[in-house]
């Protein structure tokens, strides 16, 4: 191989030829960082090379991936970029900092009608408007999992906000997914429509639902924290490389060890506590109220907010 050729691809590797590329990425090996970080010994053995081989693969693999170093004040710069979904009611944009931010992950958690799906289908026709009006000028990925879509709201809340409700409908591409499976592979195989239809934002109505369905008992627990810790990751992923805003939706359940206060507990663990950029805590109080609670944020402090959901949606 001539060496001023590019290395881009498993292929493009000295000793990996497409077959020997194939076997590696069924094991998972599927980058050229995760062939710079295995072991000579253990790529020679899944590949089916010599260990020489493998080490000349490894050290063409290392040379040829690159890490991005900034300073703290370029990574400040950058930061200034980041785009906001206003949420529609002042004060809980105040609470997190502006609005729901692009290049992150804002998680709300709380029980049924609680006000987490209302505020979804408030920032999906936010999301829309110009940045000038509280949006990022884009389109909405919308993930369904429990079947709780309605056009009507939509239209209820874009009419409300000036905004063509046909419009508002036709920049919401939605997707209802039955599996996890296919809540999955929707998110593996969003590249195209995202680039396609400008979208900005992302929404799941619920993140765990089909997974706390499909997985049930102790026995499962490792395979749906695995895979939920994979997707969540994805997820991050699309918001970063294509700076979009991602809202996901958390199912609760009562932790019977809290013998004082609040009993409520988000599903999925440490991996979706760690992997949310911004946590809300949503839960209901008289006729229209709903009281907000920042539970957890890098930027800004823990605090509570009161909204309304009104038929035009949130105020």
């Amino acid at each position: 191989m001539p060496k001023d050729k590019a290395i881009r691809e498993l292929e493009d590797l000295p000793g990996i030829g497409p077959t020997t590329a194939e076997k590696l990425r069924a094991a998972g090996i599927d980058t050229l960082d995760k062939v710079a970080t295995s072991s000579p010994h253990d790529l020679s053995e899944t590949a089916g090379i010599s260990v020489d081989a493998a080490k000349k693969a490894v050290q063409a693999a290392q040379e040829s991936t690159t890490i991005a170093y900034e300073t703290g004040e370029e990574f400040y710069e950058k930061r200034k970029q980041i785009g906001k979904v206003s949420t529609g009611s002042k004060d809980l944009d105040e609470l997190i900092g502006g609005g729901v931010e692009t290049n992150g992950i804002t998680e709300a958690y709380g029980r049924f009608a609680s006000g987490k799906t209302q505020l979804g289908f408030q920032i999906a026709v936010n999301a829309q408007m110009p940045k000038d009006k509280g949006g990022i000028d884009g389109a909405v990925l919308f993930l369904d999992t429990e079947g709780t879509f309605r056009p009507e709201r939509i239209e209820s809340i874009a009419k409300a906000s000036k905004v063509d409700p046909k419009k508002a409908l036709e920049n919401i591409i939605l997707v209802r997914t039955l599996t996890t499976d296919q809540q999955i592979l929707t998110l593996e195989r969003a590249d195209k429509i995202i680039q396609e239809k400008n979208v900005k934002l992302i929404i799941v109505d619920s993140l765990t639902s089909l997974f706390r369905s499909e997985f049930l008992g102790r026995g499962a627990l490792g395979e749906r924290q695995q895979k939920l810790n994979a997707h969540i990751h994805r997820l991050q992923t699309l918001a970063d490389k294509y700076s979009l805003a991602v809202y996901i939706t958390n199912q609760v359940m009562d932790n019977p060890g809290i013998m004082f206060g609040d009993p409520t507990t988000p599903i999925g663990g440490n991996v979706l506590a760690h992997a949310a950029t911004t946590r809300l805590y949503m839960r209901k109080s008289k006729e229209e109220k709903r009281i907000v609670r920042l539970v957890d944020s890098p930027n800004m402090p823990e605090g509570e907010c009161v909204i309304k959901i009104t038929p035009e949606g949130i105020a």
